[in-house]
């Protein structure tokens, strides 16, 4: 098995080849040929090609966001199981006071500085992007898709 390359703020987002530079790009274009073609030739038969085609590049769009959002809660479930057992008792009923965004983002800080960032996450109320760009270790998530 190849070793994987350690994560870092400027290479953690994960892009799948097939779907982000080829099927999504087919299926917007086809939407927007569609369009085109409805312009220059109105009628029952181009409105239903191009309604097809819309519809189909939201499912396409559908499928990739839905499971991003399972992805997401399952996350933050682990990130709050995670913070229950790392942060001190006082930090710990301040655990709800982090959004989904930071829960998130917390996923990559190391274990030993995941009770300062979370501390400053809270009283700083930092931004996802905030949070990613103040970690120093990275703990990589290859998971995710």
């Amino acid at each position: 098995m190849a070793e994987k390359k350690p994560q870092t703020l400027a290479n953690y987002t994960r892009w799948d080849p097939l779907y982000h530079f080829f099927a999504l790009p087919v299926f917007l274009l086809l939407a927007i040929a569609g369009l085109v073609h409805f312009i220059w030739r109105p009628g029952l038969h181009s409105a239903l090609m191009f309604i097809v085609a819309v519809a189909l590049a939201i499912v396409v769009s559908k499928l990739r966001t839905y499971p991003l959002k399972v992805q997401d809660r399952v996350i933050r479930l682990e990130e709050r199981l995670r913070l229950s057992s790392l942060l001190p008792e006082p930090l710990r009923s301040r655990i709800p006071e982090l959004t989904q965004g930071q829960l998130v983002a917390l996923r990559f800080a190391s274990d030993a500085e995941v009770p300062k960032l979370a501390e400053r996450a809270i009283s700083e109320k930092l931004s996802p992007a905030d949070i990613k760009k103040a970690i120093q270790t990275w703990r990589p998530d290859y998971w995710r898709v």
